[in-house]
């Protein structure tokens, strides 16, 4: 494979030459600023072999480098091997770091070419203004990948389908005139969308193009009485289209959005989010027509609704039941010595919640690391490269289901066998603590993700340990499974560290630590923000799934982190019993003892 890398490389710098392009810039994103994307868009991981789903690619004509954040250190070490390809450790998560580097590989005069579909117009306004400053040259239009990518896949043709409101519990209707309230307000006449969790929020659609995400392929064109959806015509089937006619919404080619925002001239005036625009549509908008805002939708989407927290619910009761049985299997074949990998049970995993009401697929590509796999954060195996689960080892497993009623999310930590060593225990003990100590804190109105981040971090701290990701981030329902802007994060470089946690909103959970050659360990729930009435909020967990009592060091637990377990256990119980067969219960009993 390293030698193919090579070669698309190649090819690349010869069309640099030609085209007199001196440095690449090639994103992991897609023109809709999408965290997963489908693989028409794959540019960056068809061109370098790494397959994470963040990281920024720079070729110049004799160098290669790839920037990503600690969590996909050791992946890249590992799949960037004999590429030619030198990776960048990023100190600060998103931070693009990769610029400052750049700039200083060139010497003025020098042009640099990208593909501005796929930068937000704040990326490309910064990148635009550092080059200035060191006299380079911006060529915002290079993209030679159609011609060089060989059998590039086509762009998704799957069905959008209704997400009925018996589960989104608010119409379209009434959701577009929440937003034509703002725009109102603001004498704006309308309201650019790409987003694609937005446009199908407020349309209460979903679709299959991209995997693990419900989403699909389209802008929205949002008017004061008139609304443009841009999306292939062909995947929205007879009954939808009727429906959306009927409300006033018109399906117009999805490669026409530039074009109609032409079209309408320049006596109007339109809304942006700067932050997921892309630069190549901000920049047919005349300046003095354009005003920016921030994301309402994504604001509006982060609170739930009452109907839409008892759907979660139902979801989380699901998912519980589905892997108790995914655990159980586990347990029982590993107890006759037969042969499972990593991938058998992240099948198995899938297979138990293929089997419950409303699922429609898994919400991210199964995590399930054994032994020094788990210490790979967002480690995937394949059928072809998994490791073998037996006796003696650590197991993380993450992963979560996409339900009519729901996004889960949830990771747990096995030791396979007896026994484990104490230092495991130790460790794992200390991940709980902090897991703990965040999921019962008590704090004002207007405490944000930095502030709570924290928490989960100090058990750790206080060993020398630490972990290379933030602690939670935001679910959406039957959207996105990682959804702002709410979160628990080290910095303020993203929104999840620095919006404040409102009640109705649902995080995860999710602090770790990781040995790199030995093993990982993480626990992850939902949690849901609540208000106590008296100006502070708490959380409530709304996973339903035991935490393994075997790793517990229960001398490092005080009497309030044993309260919370076995509360949190009476809970697990009280929830899936009454949903699981008598074989079930008693493993379940068993795993929710009293501490």
């Amino acid at each position: 494979m390293s030698d193919v890398i090579k070669n698309r490389i190649q090819s690349l710098r010869i069309d640099m030459h030609k085209n007199k392009i001196d440095a690449v810039i090639i994103p992991s994103g897609d023109p809709h600023q999408s965290e997963y994307i489908a693989d028409h868009w794959a540019v960056r991981e068809w061109i370098s072999g790494f397959t994470g789903s963040a990281g920024t690619l720079i070729v110049l004509a004799d160098y290669t480098a790839l920037w990503t954040d600690p969590r996909y250190f050791i992946q890249a070490d590992i799949e960037l091997s004999g590429s030619g390809i030198t990776l960048h450790k990023q100190k600060v998560p998103h931070a693009p770091e990769h610029l400052p580097w750049l700039v200083k590989q060139l010497t003025p005069g020098k042009q640099v070419g990208l593909d501005s579909r796929l930068f937000s117009i704040h990326q490309l306004d910064h990148i635009s203004a550092l080059f200035t400053t060191h006299h380079l040259t911006l060529f915002p239009q290079y993209d030679p990948f159609n011609k060089l990518w060989v059998n590039r896949p086509n762009l998704p043709a799957s069905l959008i389908f209704e997400h009925d409101i018996h589960f989104s519990s608010i119409s379209r209707e009434n959701k577009m005139n929440v937003l034509r309230t703002k725009m109102i307000s603001l004498d704006a006449d309308y309201l650019v969308l790409s987003t694609l969790d937005d446009i199908a929020w407020i349309l209460n659609l979903r679709g299959d193009d991209i995997p693990f995400n419900p989403l699909f392929y389209a802008y929205l064109l949002l008017g004061k009485e008139s609304c443009f959806l841009f999306v292939d015509e062909k995947k929205i089937p007879s009954q939808i289209k009727e429906s959306l006619s009927k409300e006033k919404i018109t399906i117009l080619p999805y490669d026409n959005i530039m074009e109609s925002i032409a079209h309408l001239g320049s006596d109007v005036t339109f809304i942006v989010h700067p932050e997921s625009i892309n630069a190549a549509i901000y920049k047919i908008i005349p300046p003095e027509r354009c005003l920016t805002h921030p994301n309402w939708i994504m604001e509006l989407k982060a609170v739930k609704t009452k109907n839409e927290i008892k759907h979660i619910q139902k979801a989380m009761l699901k998912d519980g039941i589905a892997l108790i049985r995914a655990f159980r299997w586990l347990e029982s074949e590993i107890e006759i010595e037969h042969t499972v990998s990593e991938f058998d049970f992240a099948e198995k995993c899938a297979f138990y919640r293929s089997q419950q009401a409303d699922y429609r697929g898994e919400s991210f590509n199964a995590i399930v690391g054994y032994k020094s796999n788990g210490a790979i954060i967002h480690y995937h195996p394949t059928i072809k490269k998994a490791s073998i689960i037996k006796k003696g080892g650590l197991l993380l497993v993450d992963s979560g289901g996409q339900y009519l009623d729901g996004t889960t999310d949830i990771t747990r930590t096995i030791y396979i066998g007896n026994n484990p060593p104490l230092i495991i225990k130790k460790h794992f003990t200390l991940v709980l603590k902090g897991f703990i100590a965040l999921a019962s804190a008590q704090f004002p109105f207007g405490t944000v993700g930095m502030q709570l981040d924290t928490l989960a971090r100090i058990p750790l701290w206080k060993e020398g340990l630490n972990y290379a990701h933030g602690t939670g981030h935001g679910v959406g329902f039957f959207l996105s499974v990682h959804e702002g802007p709410q979160g628990f994060a080290t910095n303020p470089t993203t929104s999840r560290g620095t919006t404040p946690l409102e009640p109705g909103m649902i995080t995860t959970n999710e602090p770790g630590v990781y040995l790199e050659g030995e093993y990982g360990i993480r626990i992850e729930n939902i949690l849901l923000c609540k208000d106590l009435g008296n100006g502070f909020l708490s959380f409530e967990d709304l996973t339903l799934f035991p935490i393994s009592l075997q790793l517990i060091d229960s001398s490092l637990l005080n009497q309030d982190e044993k309260e919370w377990l076995n509360n949190y256990h009476r809970l697990v119980w009280n929830g899936l019993s009454p949903f699981i067969s008598d074989d079930e219960k008693v493993w379940l009993q068993q795993q929710c003892s009293p501490i």
